[in-house]
C-alpha cells in the first residue's frame, strides 16, 4: 500500500488530532503517502484534499477538535453518492482510507467497503462512549473531565445559596456521561435514557437529602432521556425550593485532551494504519482488555453498546 486517506466526520472529539497526527507520522516512517481529507464525507465529495507529512502533524496533538475539520454529509446516506466517493479515491490513487468518527460515520466507511471495495478502518472518537465491542472511545475521557470540573464549580455556588442545580449534559441514547459524571462528583440523583424518569421519587429523594441538612443539590441529566426545564419545573413543584439549570452543551466537546486520550488517540492511530499495511480492513480499532484489536465493522454497528447498570447502582447506592 502506498497511499492511504484520512479523514474525521460527525460530531468533533477532543484526541482526533492525536489520531490524525499518528497515522500521519507512522505511515510515512513505512513509506505510505497520507491525504487529509477536510470537512468528512462532504470534503471528500468536494476533493477538498491535503498533503500531509511530518511537519503538517507537528504540534496539533494537544489541541481540541480537528484540524481536518468536520461537518455532516446526509446525501452520504445514497449508494450513488458512495459510488462517486469510491471513484474520487481511485481518480486520487487512495488504496485505503481510516475514518475517525462516531456511529454514523463508521456506518459510511463500512458501506464504502461493501458496496465499493474501498479498504477502510474506523477509529471510535465520539464522547458518548456508545461504539459497541470498545471499552473506551477518543474523546470520551476528557469530555468527563470537563463535566466534572464544571459540575464541581456547581455544587460551590449550590452550597452558598442553598439550592438545587439541574445539570444537562450530552448523551442522546446513551446516559454513560450523566451516570459516570454523577458517579464521581457526589451527585444527588442521574436522569438518564435507559431508566424512565420517575418524579416522584426523584422529589422525595431530594427531600430526604434536605432534611438530613443537606444544603446542595445536584442532579445530573442526560439530554436523551429530559430537558433540564423540565426537570427542574417538577423538582420545583414538589420540593418547593428554588433551583438552577445549567446546559454544558458542546463545551463538552472542547478543550485539550487528556493524557488518556491523547495515549488511546495514538495507539489506535497507529493500529489503524498497520491494519491496512497488513490487509487488513472492514475492521475498527477496539480497545479491549488494554490491548487494540480489530474488530469486524459490521458486528460493531449490528448492536448497542449498553451502560453497564452497575455504574447506575453505584450512584444510587453512594449518593
Amino acid at each position: 500500500m502506498k497511499k492511504i486517506a484520512v479523514m474525521t466526520s460527525g460530531g468533533d472529539a477532543p484526541g482526533m488530532n492525536a489520531a490524525i497526527r499518528a497515522v500521519v507520522r507512522y505511515a510515512v516512517r513505512n513509506d505510505i503517502q497520507v491525504l487529509g481529507i477536510q470537512r468528512g464525507y462532504a470534503g471528500l465529495l468536494d476533493e477538498d484534499f491535503i498533503e500531509m507529512d511530518f511537519a503538517s502533524v507537528g504540534g496539533i496533538m494537544e489541541k481540541g477538535g480537528t484540524i481536518l475539520r468536520s461537518s455532516r454529509c446526509p446525501e452520504f446516506v445514497r449508494k450513488e453518492t458512495r459510488e462517486e466517493a469510491a471513484k474520487i479515491l481511485a481518480k486520487h490513487g487512495v488504496e485505503g482510507l481510516i475514518v475517525i468518527g462516531g456511529e454514523g460515520s463508521l456506518h459510511g466507511a463500512m458501506f464504502l467497503e461493501e458496496e465499493q471495495k474501498v479498504p477502510v478502518v474506523g477509529i471510535p472518537g465520539t464522547i458518548d462512549n456508545d461504539i459497541a465491542m470498545t471499552d473506551m472511545s477518543i474523546g470520551v475521557d476528557t469530555c468527563l473531565n470537563t463535566v466534572v470540573d464544571a459540575i464541581q464549580k456547581l455544587k460551590d455556588t449550590a452550597s452558598s445559596h442553598e439550592r438545587a442545580f439541574i445539570v444537562e449534559v450530552m448523551g442522546r441514547s446513551s446516559g454513560y456521561i450523566a451516570t459516570v459524571a454523577g458517579l464521581v462528583t457526589g451527585a444527588e440523583a442521574i436522569v438518564i435514557p435507559e431508566i424512565p424518569v420517575n418524579y416522584e421519587a426523584l422529589g422525595n429523594k431530594i427531600l430526604k437529602e434536605r432534611e438530613r441538612g443537606k444544603i446542595n443539590c445536584i442532579v445530573v441529566v442526560a439530554e436523551g432521556a429530559a430537558s433540564a426545564y423540565t426537570v427542574a419545573r417538577h423538582l420545583e413543584h414538589r420540593i418547593g425550593y428554588e433551583t438552577r439549570i445549567t446546559i454544558l452543551g458542546h463545551i463538552q466537546r472542547g478543550g485539550s485532551p487528556t493524557a488518556f486520550d491523547r495515549l488511546l488517540a495514538s495507539r489506535m492511530g497507529v493500529a489503524a494504519v498497520e491494519f491496512l499495511k497488513r490487509g487488513t480492513s472492514y475492521v475498527m480499532t477496539a480497545l479491549q482488555g488494554g490491548k487494540i484489536v480489530p474488530v469486524k465493522l459490521d458486528e460493531v454497528l449490528k448492536q448497542k453498546k449498553s451502560l453497564n447498570m452497575e455504574l447506575v447502582e453505584l450512584t444510587a447506592l453512594l449518593s
